[in-house]
């Protein structure tokens, strides 16, 4: 191979490189107009526990208040309105994090031989419902504040009789006006929330 051909093929080899390179920057860079997706999965540090029984809980999907059944993240600027961020949104719906957090924060409790969640057709010693009333990042107060706020009633698994009912409301302040700082503050509020569930169950089996 004369000279210029090995010129010619190091500029190639080079420029094959760079585009590599380049290739493998924009694959993890993360774009300006790109949307960014949020999970809310944070368990409490601390879950009450118990002996075990035998005895089998149903932990069903939480239904939502429909303002929130949407992976879109809520917030408000005005008391009385809402509005949603248009480049920040959650992997999935809030009662599709919500669920699997409280079936494994209440199998973490061990009073229950088993803990159960939908599709199961089998007995059930009791059920577990849940209603996500609300979700939202508040920047109408200071400091801004995250709002979450469950309902969630225990029932006996064969009369179907309501045995206790509770509402919890939990307010967490951000740390700063950003969406993600809503997002770390719906992780704070969520985990404080599973512990009050945690609570409400085991004190309304006893």
């Amino acid at each position: 191979m004369t000279e210029n051909g090995y010129l010619t093929l190091a500029k190639f080899l080079l420029a094959a490189c760079l585009t590599t390179m380049l290739s493998g920057c924009s694959l993890f860079s993360r774009v300006d107009n790109e949307t960014q997706v949020a999970l809310i999965n944070k368990l409490p540090a601390e879950i009450p526990q118990r002996e075990t029984h035998a005895e089998t809980l149903l932990v069903l999907a939480p239904a939502t208040n429909p303002v929130y059944d949407t992976t879109r993240m809520v917030y408000r600027v005005e008391p009385y309105q809402i509005d949603y961020f248009s480049k920040h949104e959650w992997g999935a719906t809030p009662a599709q994090m919500l669920h699997p957090l409280l079936t494994l924060s209440l199998e973490n409790t061990h009073y229950f031989s088993t803990v159960v969640s939908p599709p199961y057709f089998g007995p059930y010693t009791y059920a577990l419902h849940t209603e996500i009333l609300e979700l939202t990042q508040d920047f109408s107060s200071d400091p801004a504040t995250l709002h979450l706020s469950l309902r969630v009633q225990l029932s006996d698994g064969t009369s179907k009789r309501i045995m206790s009912s509770w509402v919890i409301s939990l307010q967490e302040q951000l740390q700063e006006n950003t969406p993600y700082a809503g997002v770390a503050a719906a992780n704070e509020a969520t985990a404080k929330a599973l512990q009050e569930v945690t609570v409400f169950v085991l004190e309304a089996v006893r």
